[in-house]
């Protein structure tokens, strides 16, 4: 991560923002901002480490500058184990580089903590090879890195919020089976009586009618109103005829 790549991720995230002005409601627009937010931030962080690590070995004395360059002279790839410092404690535990980025003299390590899924930026100086013989701890809740209290704040509420994410599309899904299971029972049913519904039966309202007064999708459109037969008065008349 270097500062191309961070004006590369603000461009795009101007364009969602002038995207989201016209869509305000686009739930994957609103996604996407909250992403390409999130990898500003790291990369931020990122460059920030980079500037840091860049001061403070100019600052370090011959002999620790040196057995500096000796540790980080060894070349990391993706998916290499090795032992890293946790920023929330300082202390050291295995882990797994994810990916390697930044620059050739200054490598910044996407890493993840055995036995936990979020991801934090280290460099050179904050990694080291496992010992000779070394066999990680058992999983056991005993021997767990602590989360902090906000990794379990964030944590809890990101489980909640896919909680009711998935909850939200069930009862969607479910509401939109019923609506379909009843519009088709009821086409069924009106078929059968012999009922004609437009877009149903296959002619669709949208058809060009063939008067040329009628409207499209009125149904009828065009069409004089139905005549009423008049009702008249039943007159008795006597015959003579004894049939009748």
């Amino acid at each position: 991560m270097d500062k191309t790549d961070l004006e590369t991720y603000q461009v795009q995230l101007s364009q969602v923002e002038l995207a989201l002005s016209a869509d305000p409601e686009n739930n994957e627009l609103i996604s996407l901002r909250s992403e390409l937010k999130e990898l500003i931030e790291l990369t931020q962080a990122a460059i920030a480490q980079q500037e840091t690590a860049a001061s403070s070995s100019k600052a370090e004395g011959s002999k620790k500058s040196a057995a500096a360059t000796a540790s980080s002279s060894r070349v990391w790839a993706a998916g290499d184990e090795c032992l890293a410092k946790y920023s929330g404690d300082g202390q050291w535990y295995p882990a797994r580089i994810a990916s390697v980025g930044g620059s050739a003299d200054n490598r910044v390590y996407s890493i993840v903590f055995k036995g936990y899924n979020d991801t934090e930026l280290a460099n050179s100086a904050q990694i080291k090879p496992l010992p000779p013989n070394y066999q990680g701890p058992a999983p056991s809740a005993s021997n767990k890195r602590k989360l902090s209290k906000a990794e379990e704040e964030e944590r809890e509420k990101k489980k909640k919020k896919n909680e009711k994410k998935l909850e939200a599309k069930a009862a969607k899904a479910k509401e939109q089976q019923e609506k379909q299971h009843s519009w088709q029972k009821f086409a069924k049913k009106s078929e059968k009586k012999g009922i004609h519904i437009a877009g149903v039966t296959g002619t669709s309202i949208f058809k060009t009618p063939d008067n040329p007064l009628g409207k499209v999708g009125v149904t009828g459109s065009g069409k004089g109103m139905t005549g009423v037969a008049p009702r008249t008065k039943h007159k008795f008349e006597i015959t003579d005829d004894p049939n009748a």
